[in-house]
C-alpha cells in the first residue's frame, strides 16, 4: 500500500528520472520486447521505431512522480489514457508485464540509487497506479459490454464500402458480421482496428477517427496514406489502402476517446487540418442533426487534391448557414499559406466560444498560441492528437 514515505522517497527520485531522460523508456521497452514479445501485439511498433512513444511514456513517468501527493491534476490524463487503452484490449495481465520491467529497468540504469526503500516505494506506487487504470478500464469495458450493441474484446466486421475521399485519403465502412446493432459513440472519438499487414510478424492495432454520427449500424473511419508501408512507416495504412477491399473481414475494438463534442449551448469552432479533419466530419453531422445555429468552420491543407470530403462539408455548411473558411498551401483557396487566426478573428466568437482542434501537433501548437493571443481561455480549448500524446 502506497504511504507516505513511499511518497517522500518517489518524488526524491525526480532528479535521477529527469537526468535519465527518454533514455529509460527506451531501455524499457527494450528490455520488455526482448524478454516478452508477445506483448507487440498491443503495442504500436512504428511509435517505437519513431521513438514518440518512448518521449511519452516518460513524460508520464514524471509526470506521476511529480504529482504523486495530488493525483487529482492526473485525472484528464487517466482517464485519455485509459480510453487508449481499451482500444487496444489492454487486461490486467498487462500490468504486471508492465511493472516488472519498470522496476528492473530502474534498477538497471541507477544501480548504486536504487535501494530497497527506492524499490518498495516505486513498487509501490506503481501497482498503485496500475489498478487505478485497471479499475477505471474494467468499468469502461463492462460499460460497453452491457450498451446496446456493445461488446467485449475483439468483434468482427465486413468491409462495406471503400470510397477515395482526396488523393491521400480512403474511406473505410465496416458492418457487423453478425448484422446485429453497433455501439453508439461520441463525434469525435474513435475504434481501434486489429490487422496483420503482409509479410508482418505480429498484429498491429491502429486507433481511427470515427468520420461519420454514431447511426447503430455501421462505422466509418479514413485513412491517410502515411509514408511507403516500409520499416513500419505507414505499415498499416498502406495495409488498408492497397490490401483491405470490400468484403474482407477485420477485427474492431469498441469505440473509446476522451475528444468529443459536448453540446454547452455555446458558439463551436471547429479547426482541423489534413487528415484532423475526420473527427471533424462526426462533429458536422451532430451538429448538423440538432440544429446548432452558431458554427465555423477552418480548415488547412496542402491543396485541393488532398482535401477530403469537399462535397460533403460544403453541402452542410450550406444547409445550416455555418461560416468554414479554408486555407492551402498550394493552389486555390480563400487563403493562403499557414492558417492564420487573425485574418477571421472578427468573425469568430472569442468570448464564448467552444473551440475543437485536430491536425498535425505543429498546427495545433501555433492555432493554441494563436487563440491564447486572442485571450481565448484554455479550457474552451480542445484538441485531439494522433498517436502519442503531446501537451500543447
Amino acid at each position: 500500500m502506497l504511504n507516505e514515505q513511499h511518497i517522500n522517497i518517489v518524488k526524491s527520485t525526480i532528479p535521477l528520472l529527469e537526468q535519465a531522460g527518454p533514455a529509460l523508456t527506451e531501455h524499457f521497452y527494450a528490455r520488455m520486447f526482448r524478454i516478452n514479445p508477445e506483448v507487440k501485439d498491443i503495442f504500436n511498433m512504428t511509435n517505437q521505431h519513431t521513438g514518440r512513444q518512448g518521449v511519452a511514456l516518460f513524460e508520464a513517468i514524471a509526470a506521476y512522480a511529480k504529482n504523486i501527493e495530488n493525483l487529482a491534476a492526473l485525472t484528464s490524463a487517466v482517464e485519455r489514457i485509459a480510453q487508449k487503452h481499451t482500444s487496444f484490449n489492454i487486461q490486467p495481465e498487462h500490468y504486471q508485464i508492465v511493472g516488472t520491467h519498470l522496476i528492473e529497468t530502474l534498477r538497471e540504469l541507477a544501480a548504486d540509487a536504487f535501494t530497497t526503500e527506492v524499490e518498495e516505494a516505486w513498487t509501490a506506487a506503481y501497482l498503485f497506479l496500475a489498478q487505478v487504470f485497471i479499475d477505471r478500464e474494467g468499468e469502461l469495458y463492462l460499460q460497453r459490454k452491457l450498451a446496446v450493441g456493445g461488446w467485449e474484446n475483439a468483434r468482427e466486421f465486413v468491409v462495406t464500402d471503400k470510397q477515395a475521399e482526396s488523393s491521400l485519403v480512403t474511406s473505410f465502412t465496416f458492418t457487423p458480421v453478425d448484422g446485429a446493432e453497433v455501439l453508439d459513440y461520441q463525434p469525435g472519438q474513435y475504434i481501434g482496428i486489429e490487422v496483420k499487414p503482409e509479410g508482418g510478424q505480429y498484429n498491429e492495432i491502429r486507433q481511427y477517427s470515427l468520420s461519420q454520427k454514431s447511426n447503430g449500424k455501421n462505422y466509418r473511419i479514413s485513412v491517410k496514406r502515411e509514408g511507403f508501408g516500409s520499416d513500419y512507416q505507414g505499415l498499416v495504412s498502406n495495409h488498408l489502402h492497397d490490401a483491405i477491399e470490400v468484403g474482407d473481414r477485420v477485427s474492431l475494438y469498441a469505440p473509446a476517446g476522451d475528444f468529443f463534442y459536448t453540446e454547452k449551448q455555446k458558439p463551436v469552432v471547429l479547426i482541423s487540418a489534413g487528415v484532423g479533419i475526420t473527427p471533424v466530419q462526426a462533429m458536422l453531422q451532430t451538429l448538423h442533426d440538432s440544429g446548432k445555429e452558431n458554427v465555423s468552420y477552418l480548415h488547412a491543407c496542402n491543396n485541393r487534391e488532398q482535401h477530403s470530403f469537399i462535397d460533403e462539408t460544403s453541402t452542410l455548411i450550406s444547409i445550416n448557414n455555418w461560416q468554414q473558411k479554408v486555407w492551402y498551401m498550394e493552389g486555390d483557396a480563400e487563403f493562403s499559406g499557414a492558417m492564420n487566426l487573425t485574418a477571421v478573428a472578427s468573425t469568430l466568437p472569442l468570448g464564448d466560444g467552444d473551440f475543437y482542434l485536430c491536425g498535425p501537433v505543429v498546427f495545433m501548437e501555433s492555432i493554441v498560441k494563436q487563440l491564447e493571443a486572442l485571450n481565448v481561455s484554455r479550457d474552451r480549448i480542445h484538441y485531439e492528437v494522433f498517436g502519442p500524446h503531446a501537451n500543447l
